[in-house]
């Protein structure tokens, strides 16, 4: 009987807060619904967005707007200008290649190979961040030339690093399909032409450097398989007895040494 009380009792106050918090729930959302009408109802004039950029001074309309907006431009696109318009094409693309030739598969990992690329890029690239920083950049922060003009003088020397580095053939293919006459100097070549024969001229290179580190490894790649054939083993893969052989090759050639050295002169 005790139980049954204390049972009973329970369920009572059970069924109470229920109700409470039912009546609780319905004045919130009743008010919810209500507040914005009432709201509604005390305003005479109807929202109005209003959107403003000028100048730090108010003087000059939109001129500081435009800068947040080109400033966020550029670092959207900095990844895709650091891989176009400098030297990380090649090198990047010479290094996937020859851990490909060496069957290595994640060793040295991606993390160290960008990174030895991007460092590798800076080294490379040096020259032209120097006249960049010393005719561009440092001569607009002294706020001695507008930035218009601090644009054309840091498109100048990376202009001339594409030039060295581009083929002829590709500047003259992208020139004729964009029906552009045939410019009286290299500061006539448009930068949109430009960029996309540099690119695919480092392309081309990559892929010859990448042929010729390819080579001696296919050679022992071949005298492998052809050994393991003439054994009988011919269940055994080949990649297994030839990677040793590959990568003492490379330690004893100082393989590292040659390839960054050879990077580092394509350049030159």
């Amino acid at each position: 009987m005790f139980m049954r009380g204390v049972l009973a009792r329970k369920k009572m106050w059970f069924l109470r807060c229920t109700q409470g918090m039912g009546v609780l729930l319905g004045m919130m959302v009743s008010s919810l619904m209500n507040g914005p009408a009432l709201i509604w109802a005390q305003t005479t004039n109807d929202p109005t967005i209003s959107l403003h950029v000028s100048g730090l001074d108010a003087t000059e309309p939109w001129t500081f707007g435009l800068r947040i907006l080109f400033m966020l431009t550029v670092l959207t696109l900095a990844p895709a200008l650091l891989m176009l318009v400098t030297s990380f094409t090649r090198v990047v693309i010479v290094l996937g290649l020859l851990r490909q030739a060496l069957g290595t598969l994640h060793a040295p990992p991606n993390q160290v190979m960008v990174g030895l690329a991007l460092f590798l890029t800076l080294f490379i690239m040096m020259p032209v961040w120097e006249k960049v920083r010393t005719e561009a950049l440092n001569p607009f922060l002294d706020n001695q030339i507008t930035q218009e003009i601090a644009m054309q003088r840091a498109i100048e020397p990376l202009r001339e690093f594409m030039l060295k580095q581009v083929r002829e053939k590709d500047l003259t293919l992208f020139m004729n399909m964009g029906q552009i006459p045939d410019p009286q100097t290299a500061n006539d070549v448009p930068i949109h032409v430009l960029v996309p024969a540099f690119v695919t001229s480092e392309l081309r290179t990559a892929f010859q450097i990448g042929f010729l580190i390819y080579v001696p490894f296919l050679v022992i790649d071949m005298i492998v398989a052809s050994t393991l054939m003439s054994m009988g083993m011919m269940m055994l893969p080949p990649i297994m007895i030839s990677l040793p052989f590959k990568l003492v090759l490379f330690v004893l050639a100082d393989g590292w040494f040659l390839v960054v050295g050879s990077l580092m002169n394509s350049f030159q």
